[in-house]
């Protein structure tokens, strides 16, 4: 059966799994006994498994009550594929799915899994890129500063895909920036209407005048406005019990500036239009910040919640970013510098593959496409919290290392031609024209990578998106993680797993009509890797390539 929008689920099917066990254990039961397998090895002979120790734990020896494996059999909620066997054996309880009927439900309903689920609507966020503010040029940002760019704007483009109502921060001014930023795919709002004013500029003075824990004795700074004492104001939370949890403890007194005001300022008239877009309903507030700008944005979180003490009605949570570093080099590399870098290396190898195509304008789209998803994947793969070291040697940008972007745009562009051969063969007569998807044999995809490109890709697709968006908002503390490397790694896996198939496996076949049931149903199978390949790159805003 399958979920109310008509798809099957994994996690679905994990519960129905864990409810048949629960049942059977009671009160004193645990929770998550069933895993989905997704090695090639372990997929010859189940797809979910119940180890043997995890049951032991439950049940005592080992002893599976009996009947256990009949009521999973005879499964039926909404989600759950169609269950072709399910035994007790040495290894635990394994289930195996009637891998033709699931097959047949996927392919003839390809857009269901293929396409961003999408949430309840009247969800807004606020992501705030705090390297952004204030931007000075590109000299003024470091390679932590692009990650966390990169961050924003990959978070934004999951979220917006899913229906969520997305406001950046800070609108962009600086035209060499927005250029730079444009050659890597990320449209950023200049967005003068939503800048702060001086009005705002002024109205925000007048709430520090209105603040306690303000003092305006002079500074020798320019710009100083005042001093915030944040220690004081920290001191106080405590007392009221009204602490505000993970706050660094050496806040303490913060010289506030007018470029820290407009940045606030900024933040407000966010919040403000958040507010206008879901009157009523609750937004969130998410400053993407570099590891080395942590500490200051705490103290523009806190000027905030004391100049405007209604706003914001939501908790404010940062995503930190951390450092990224290059090894054994003498000076620090540009993000200027190391674009050119990504840049001239691909462009010099498709120089000795190819030949000199300068000249050609969609081959010049091609390299800038190729250089941007390098950058992306070499700064989204790793999980955010944590240090990257880039590797500035060509091999770790090229097509047929399996851990880069240019790999996965690589055999993005071996699915278009595979369609746009037998497009061309249909038009000349040597295959028919495709049969409807109800029209297929799905009992003919018997190799082992088509249904790990089924079973690892497209059926979970959707709920790799949806890890990607659950920020913990409501979660204690002020700091959060998120999951945007979920989607790089899952393109990675699925283009291995597809190029592992396409290698192995002719699609496009001999032109014999007794082919044509098996070469129709591999191409189906295809079409539905081509649209999740389209779908995820979607959200990393990289178009999908059509050569290479």
């Amino acid at each position: 059966m399958e979920t109310a929008d008509g798809r099957l689920s994994v996690s679905k099917t994990l519960r129905a799994l864990n409810g048949v066990v629960a049942g059977k254990v009671g009160q004193g039961g645990r929770g998550s006994l069933w895993f989905k397998e997704s090695s090639s090895r372990n997929l010859r002979s189940r797809d979910f498994l119940a180890p043997q120790a995890a049951l032991r734990a439950v049940f005592g020896e080992g002893q599976v009550p009996d009947g256990i494996a009949e009521e999973v059999l005879l499964l039926k909620c909404p989600g759950v594929p169609a269950i072709q066997n399910c035994q007790n054996g040495p290894t635990g309880l394994t289930m195996q799915l009637d891998r033709p009927v699931v097959f047949a439900e996927i392919l003839e309903a390809i857009p269901l899994y293929a396409r961003p689920p999408q949430i309840a609507p009247g969800h807004s966020i606020v992501l705030n890129c705090v390297p952004l503010h204030g931007c000075k040029g590109l000299g003024s940002l470091s390679l932590s500063h692009l990650r966390a760019i990169l961050v924003t704007d990959h978070l934004a483009g999951v979220l917006q895909a899913q229906g969520v109502d997305v406001h950046l921060v800070p609108a962009l001014a600086d035209e060499e920036t927005r250029r730079f930023l444009h050659q890597l795919r990320i449209e950023w709002p200049s967005g003068l209407e939503t800048s702060p004013s001086s009005e705002d500029l002024l109205a925000m003075k007048d709430a520090l005048h209105q603040c306690s824990h303000a003092t305006f004795a002079e500074t020798d700074q320019e710009g100083a406005v005042c001093k915030l004492h944040l220690k004081d104001f920290l001191g106080e939370q405590r007392q009221k019990e009204e602490s505000l949890e993970g706050y660094d403890l050496n806040l303490d007194v913060f010289l506030v500036t007018e470029e820290k005001l407009l940045h606030v300022a900024e933040l407000q008239r966010a919040a403000l239009r958040c507010a206008a877009f879901a009157p009523g309903r609750c937004y969130s507030i998410v400053h993407v910040v570099s590891h080395e700008e942590a500490f200051q944005q705490q103290k523009v979180d806190l000027l905030w919640r004391l100049i405007t003490p209604r706003a914001p009605p939501a908790p404010q949570k940062h995503l930190v970013c951390g450092p990224v570093k290059i090894p054994a080099t003498a000076s620090p590399v540009t993000i200027l510098q190391y674009f050119q870098l990504r840049h001239s290396q691909l462009y010099e190898a498709s120089v000795l593959k190819y030949g000199d195509l300068s000249q050609d304008e969609a081959w010049t789209e091609t390299i800038s496409v190729l250089t941007s998803a390098a950058i992306r994947f070499e700064m989204l793969s790793t999980a955010h919290q944590n240090q990257i070291l880039l590797d500035l040697e060509e091999a770790g940008i090229s097509t047929k290392g399996t851990k880069s972007g240019a790999f996965v745009m690589y055999n993005c562009a071996r699915l278009a031609t595979l369609f746009e051969t037998y497009q061309r063969e249909a038009e000349q007569g040597v295959y028919p024209a495709f049969p409807l998807p109800l029209e297929l044999d799905y009992s003919s995809l018997r190799e082992e990578g088509e249904w790990l490109l089924l079973f690892n890709s497209i059926l979970p697709f959707q709920e790799v998106l949806s890890q990607v968006i659950q920020l913990p908002i409501s979660s204690s503390g002020i700091r959060i993680t998120a999951s945007p490397e979920a989607v790089c790694k899952f393109l990675i896996q699925l283009s291995m797993d597809f190029s592992s198939y396409y290698n192995r496996v002719h699609i496009l076949g001999e032109p014999r009509p007794h082919l044509f049931g098996q070469m129709f149903a591999r191409l189906q199978l295809m079409r539905a890797v081509r649209e999740v390949f389209h779908s995820a790159l979607m959200t990393l805003h990289l178009p999908p390539l059509n050569q290479i």
